[in-house]
């Protein structure tokens, strides 16, 4: 079986946790998610089963839409609720509406993160979170990430905290965000609920659970849950071919710029509507393209 399953995350795993489970219920090795979520975190985790794994690449670099809470008056130290206290500050008045959405106003666009500590980022080819749970202290990288959008929901003066949707590039850390946010309103903060309701095409109300994968399982039916690779492509510009030129896509030959669509990041192929391959510029040779992908 090739495709996408469009996996409702559930608290409590982590991603290889649910890849490892998919990988009984498909009986493949070749099994891949598109983009880890925290353990205490649910939400849409697309995960690619056989030939679909090939794109697991692409399909990770897709804008992410989240609802969040940030909750005012302690900082932790994974920056979630999971975490012990490093910080705290009473929160005698809590910033109001108006307050709150002039200080999101300056996370919108390109702005930069310090990774968590407790997080997979690797620096010196270890990750953070072995540093943190050794006591080891190490420089964290400096990342650029674009906040497409972000927006107030719902304040919640009794408990000092405020949801907030999130639209981001990939590699955007919602926790460092909220604590950021926290400390232009002047308060210790930490990241007390995520979920997220977007992933490229896929969406929360497209999504499946494990309860309807067992199901379906046990009625042989596995495949019916499973999105054409094309639906994981969408966010990439496509190109109809002719049988003719797609015998030699198929073939994986590098082409002439001519047969590229016209932009400067990796394309789609298709003949009949059905994925050939993913191409891209040559790195040596402007005028040429190359096979990415080929299926």
């Amino acid at each position: 079986m090739n495709g996408i399953l469009p996996l409702w995350k559930p608290k409590g795993m982590t991603s290889f946790d649910c890849v490892a489970k998919c990988r009984r219920y498909f009986n493949t090795k070749k099994v891949g998610h598109t983009g880890t979520l925290d353990p205490e975190v649910e939400g849409v985790l697309p995960i690619c089963i056989g030939n679909a794994t090939k794109i697991v690449p692409f399909l990770t670099d897709t804008k992410k839409i989240y609802l969040g809470t940030v909750a005012l008056g302690a900082a932790t130290e994974t920056e979630d609720a999971t975490g012990k206290v490093i910080a705290e500050k009473e929160v005698t008045r809590m910033p109001g509406k108006t307050e709150i959405e002039a200080v999101l106003e300056n996370f919108q666009g390109v702005i930069t993160q310090i990774p968590p500590m407790y997080s997979a980022v690797k620096v010196n080819g270890k990750k953070l979170y072995e540093y943190a749970r050794a006591n080891e202290e190490v420089e964290r990288p400096i990342r650029e990430v674009f906040i497409h959008d972000i927006q107030l929901l719902a304040v919640d003066e009794e408990k000092n905290s405020f949801d907030i949707f999130v639209e981001c590039s990939k590699g955007t850390y919602i926790r460092t965000l909220c604590v950021d946010i926290g400390k232009k309103l002047g308060y210790p903060a930490h990241m007390f609920k995520l979920e997220r309701t977007k992933t490229g095409s896929f969406s929360k109300k497209n999504t499946v659970t494990f309860a309807m994968i067992e199901e379906a399982a046990a009625k042989n039916e596995l495949e019916k849950l499973l999105s054409p690779l094309s639906e994981g492509l969408s966010h990439l510009v496509h190109q109809e071919v002719d049988d003719a030129l797609g015998a030699r896509i198929k073939n994986g030959q590098k082409l002439s710029i001519s047969d590229a669509p016209g932009t400067n990041h990796p394309f789609v192929f298709t003949n009949n509507e059905e994925v050939l391959a993913i191409y891209g510029q040559h790195p040596d040779k402007p005028d040429q393209i190359k096979p990415l992908r080929v299926f």
